[in-house]
């Protein structure tokens, strides 16, 4: 009798990090619900004593939500549509075509993937303050000030991905030649190859990049607080939520924050929940770990 082995560490440590990765963000919706007496009080209470929508009421009032709401949509959908594009273009060059130089651009894209994106926000910054005949300068950048008090400053250092060109050109090179080959004896251009054939079966890495993309977009912190300093106009909700504790009644805070951060969430959650099946089938087929 072939005795079968049960492989329980394994789903006793995936079952511990569900938990691990699940409460935080159930306890941030049970807080989000709490009046101001139950939050941060001890002992502590996981569940409010009565669920009471006025935190979001109060978040929204707060936040200007619908303005937020929309410098958030219009920056993630720009830099998430720009990524997708430039990376399946790059990606396909650098898998595809045979050009002089080809390792050396691929090295060079996989060099600047060394550098944390932060270290590079005060050169953008000032090169969004001088751009020409923008924001009140003149022809050569002076005088005003710039690309920075315009919602375009919030996608402009994102528009390209490093990581985006490497994942797609990984993903890319396993397409057979032969195939593409066949599409140009017919007449078919390039862009035509890449369209019709090289898109469509790169589909499930391209949604992962895109999610994965919109994510780290949509959660942007740094370089929106910097922006807004030029413009609050152009305030997204990660700024909005932190600039809560500014101006919400301390013993309110928490509560207030968390049902921002409940609204903030929200689009992501359901996003991914739309295009799982695509993001799973991406992770597997690429090797994404």
């Amino acid at each position: 009798m072939i005795r079968r082995r049960v492989p329980w560490l394994s789903y006793l440590l995936v079952g511990v990090g569900a938990v691990l990765t699940v409460v935080p963000f159930a306890d941030m919706l049970m807080t989000s619900f709490k009046g101001p007496d139950e939050a941060g009080t001890l002992p502590y209470r996981f569940l409010p004593k009565a669920f009471d929508l006025s935190n979001y009421r109060a978040a929204i009032q707060q936040l200007d939500l619908p303005v937020l709401f929309r410098n958030s949509v219009v920056a993630t959908t720009t830099i998430t549509g720009s990524v997708l594009l430039t990376s399946s273009l790059a990606g396909y060059a650098l898998a595809k075509l045979r050009f002089p130089g080809r390792a050396f651009v691929f090295r060079l894209v996989l060099s600047t993937m060394m550098f944390p994106p932060f270290l590079f926000f005060i050169p953008h910054f000032l090169i969004l303050v001088h751009w020409p005949l923008a924001g009140g300068n003149d022809l050569l950048g002076r005088g005003g000030a710039g690309l920075t008090v315009s919602i375009v400053a919030l996608a402009m250092p994102f528009l390209v991905s490093s990581f985006g060109i490497f994942l797609t050109r990984q993903f890319m090179v396993s397409i057979p030649d032969e195939v593409l080959e066949a599409a140009r004896i017919d007449g078919a251009g390039e862009f035509t190859v890449w369209w019709r054939i090289v898109v469509p079966q790169t589909k499930p890495v391209l949604v992962t990049l895109g999610l994965l993309t919109f994510v780290d977009a949509w959660n942007e912190y740094i370089w929106a607080l910097l922006v807004s300093t030029a413009n609050p106009d152009v305030m997204t909700l990660p700024v909005g939520i932190q600039f809560l504790q500014d101006y919400v009644d301390p013993t309110r805070t928490l509560p207030i924050v968390m049902a921002g951060l409940v609204l903030s969430v929200l689009p992501v959650l359901v996003l991914f929940l739309l295009l799982q099946k695509y993001y799973i089938r991406g992770v597997m087929l690429s090797g994404l770990k």
